[in-house]
């Protein structure tokens, strides 16, 4: 596969229609694709014994400050619902050796939510939007509950990645619902370890990288090219900041998103599908592995919202990043741009079809490379006649700002690596 020229694009960029998912594989798709991990579950396997799975899913569950009841059918929820899913630092001692100075040194202790996705499925069609929110975004936070009871104050401004150790999922639930303006009933976090072992019960994730990757704070020194990373290959590649475009968060997350589309297309190959003990070993993997909202511990909710997603084409499953401004009271912060972020959400409520015209990266941390799907055999005969497309409908289509960064899964991108 060849790097596109420039490894930017000026408007939407379809690069290879990747086939449509399977729709055993919805929930893993998705809720797995997206923290390259989250919600998986004994949820996308309906033909496994998903009650067992999900019994082991209530553990630790955690409430929702503030929420209501939850309908009981996904499809009840007019404009769709939202999924929050948050990737934890927590220093867990299996693999607290991977962390460094972030479980030994002076920042040992605590939890912070480092990565933070929102996840939308539309009602009808059925379209999935998945939303990264960098972890230093500065944001106001709402007074929030915490487990002795007790309530923290409100702040007019803080890191999102804070919000964590201020109450919990909970409470960074709350900053992203009040940000955005959104409903939020669902959610669940995952730590780093959790990712590692998803990443090992799917036999590793194939990612690409365009230029080598060089990094000591993660301990990355890799050649340009194809590699399977799983175990702690997985972590370091979700960590690494310094290793990819311009050093920032914002590249990292596009990084990111390029792990979590080609997980998505690993968990749809015939490698998992057709393979019952991996999938359920990644159900089960993934149960062990996530603490979710107590709204998701009904295993008749879960199977509901697999089969929501059922049949959501490549190219209607897009990966944003929140778009944001420099802030200018710190470089290396930043703020919400307001106004793209209120474009992207009318869409959403509109149920629009989500053109991308900006970069795959607000961090220059991807670029766009050219499908590796190999080429029809059947013959194409140029005399006969070629079906018109339908037309469509301008009310139906939304062009988003420039300044939102993203992908669908239906594009490949490669990690715009530090070593040229």
């Amino acid at each position: 596969m060849s790097p596109s020229r420039t490894g930017r694009r000026e408007t939407v960029a379809r690069h290879g229609q990747l086939r449509s998912p399977h729709p055993v594989s919805q929930f893993f798709k998705i809720l797995a694709v997206c923290l390259a991990v989250v919600l998986v579950a004994g949820v996308g396997i309906v033909g496994y014994n998903v009650w067992s799975l999900a019994t082991n899913f209530t553990d630790d569950a955690v409430a929702l400050e503030g929420q209501e009841a939850v309908p009981p059918d996904i499809g009840q929820i007019e404009g769709g619902v939202n999924l929050f899913l948050a990737g934890t630092d927590a220093c867990e001692p299996e693999y607290e050796q991977y962390f460094g100075a972030r479980c030994t040194g002076a920042d040992a202790g605590g939890e912070l939510n480092d990565v933070n996705l929102l996840v939308h499925i539309s009602d009808n069609p059925r379209r999935v939007t998945v939303i990264s929110f960098p972890r230093d975004l500065m944001i106001p936070v709402p007074s929030c509950e915490q487990e002795d009871g007790s309530t923290t104050s409100a702040m007019s401004k803080q890191p999102l990645n804070s919000t964590f150790s201020y109450g919990g999922l909970s409470c960074t639930v709350k900053t992203i619902a009040q940000l955005t303006g959104q409903s939020i009933p669902y959610a669940a976090k995952v730590t780093w370890g959790g990712v590692i072992e998803i990443t090992n019960a799917v036999g590793g994730v194939d990612v690409c990288i365009a230029n080598g990757i060089k990094d000591r704070y993660t301990g990355i020194d890799w050649a340009a090219g194809t590699r399977n990373i799983r175990g702690l290959e997985a972590l370091q590649f979700l960590r690494t900041r310094h290793g990819v475009g311009d050093g920032g968060d914002l590249g990292r997350i596009s990084n990111q998103q390029q792990y979590m589309s080609r997980l998505a297309n690993k968990i749809v190959s015939d490698d998992v599908l057709s393979d019952p003990g991996t999938l359920y070993k990644l159900a089960t993997t993934a149960v062990d592995n996530i603490t979710p909202s107590q709204s998701l511990t009904n295993p008749l909710t879960l199977v509901q919202i697999a089969l929501a997603l059922k049949n959501v084409p490549f190219e209607d499953i897009v990966f944003l990043q929140y778009p944001t401004f420099a802030d200018p009271a710190d470089v290396n912060k930043v703020v919400p741009n307001k106004a793209a972020a209120d474009a992207l959400f009318a869409a959403l409520e509109a149920n629009q079809q989500l053109v991308l015209t900006g970069e795959t990266s607000q961090g220059d941390g991807t670029v766009v490379v050219e499908p590796t799907e190999t080429p029809t055999d059947t013959p194409v005969d140029p005399a006969a006649p070629t079906e018109s497309a339908a037309p469509v409908d301008p009310s139906t289509v939304a062009e988003l700002p420039s300044a939102i960064a993203g992908q669908t899964a239906a594009e490949e991108t490669c990690s715009n690596g530090n070593v040229r």
